[in-house]
Parts: structure tokens; sequence; C-alpha cells
């Protein structure tokens, strides 16, 4: 039995988990989600809970089963708390800024680049050197700030570029020099 799978999600006061057929909506104080979920994996709405059951222990109901659980509690959590992703700018004339809602930045290229974020995403520009993304979709979230980052992902010669608040970037030795013969 999966270990995710087999816990049960409690459904927050102010939250609405509705199960028509095998599509599920989550209605809560930030916001709706909906998704249609795999049709072999059985899924019960109670009251307070709600639990995901598989058929059989084939490898795909398997897989299926923590991955549903974990699908529906992101959606019961984006609509009570929200997801938030940040990204920090390394170099030097590196910078970004907000035009409205499009993000502009100022990278290693010779004009600025411009992203206009997905629709249910922010984007906050709290300085100049950091991008808060946030939304209540965790996969919408993580997928601009994914495509944020590939504008200039960092090198790892002198560390500049678009990075993950943490994340760490493996170094390597330049160029020794000239061979003396």
């Amino acid at each position: 039995m999966s270990r995710v799978g087999k816990l049960p999600i409690t459904i927050p006061s102010g939250v609405e988990v509705k199960l028509d057929g095998r599509h599920i909506r989550v209605k809560g104080p930030k916001g709706a989600l909906e998704r249609d979920l795999h049709p072999e994996i059985k899924v019960t709405v109670g009251k307070d809970t709600v639990t995901v059951e598989r058929p059989s222990d084939q490898p795909l109901h398997r897989a299926l089963h923590g991955t549903t659980r974990v699908l529906i509690n992101n959606m019961i959590v984006g609509v009570t708390e929200g997801f938030t992703k940040e990204l920090e700018i390394h170099g030097i004339g590196y910078k970004a800024e907000m035009q409205g809602t499009k993000l502009s930045m100022n990278l290693s290229m010779s004009h600025p680049v411009v992203y206009e974020p997905p629709e249910g995403v922010t984007v906050e520009v709290p300085d100049p050197e950091r991008i808060r993304v946030t939304g209540i979709d965790k996969e919408a979230v993580g997928q601009a700030a994914a495509d944020i980052r590939a504008f200039d992902p960092p090198e790892p010669y002198k560390g500049k570029g678009i990075r993950y608040v943490g994340e760490y970037v493996k170094r390597k030795a330049g160029k020794a020099g000239a061979a003396q013969a």
C-alpha cells in the first residue's frame, strides 16, 4: 500500500470539494481549481475528509494512487494558502522590474527580456535582484518560475544568471593559463 496514497486528506473549514464522476472541483477563500482524475482511481469525498483508493497492485495503479492523492491535496492547499516560488538574479547589471503586469529583465542580452505571466499566476519584484511568483495552482507557479529561470540559467564559471532562492550552483575552475614549455 502506498504510504502517501493511503493517508486521508482533511478538508479545512471554508473549503468545498465536489466530485462529479472523475472531475473534481475545489473551492476556497483564494479561488477555485478543477481537475480530471484518472478513471481507474476511486476518490471518495466525505464530510471532512477525502480518501483515495486503488483497484489493484498493478504498477500503474500504485503510481497513480499517491499521485492522485498529492494532486488533490495540492488543490486544497492552493485554495487556502497558495504557493510561492522565489528567484534571485546574480550578475553585474542584471535586474528585474515590473511594467504593469509584465516582468521586464535586463540579463546577458542586448535587449530587455519581457515575460507575461499566465492567468492565475502573479509575479512581484520586491527588489531588483529578486522575483516572487505566486498563485493557487502549484503546477502553474512552478512552470512560470521555470520559464523565468530558463531565460538565463546560472552558468558554472561565474555563477551569473537566474536561480531559485537557496539553489546551489556547482562552480567550475576557469582556465589555468598558458602552458609553459
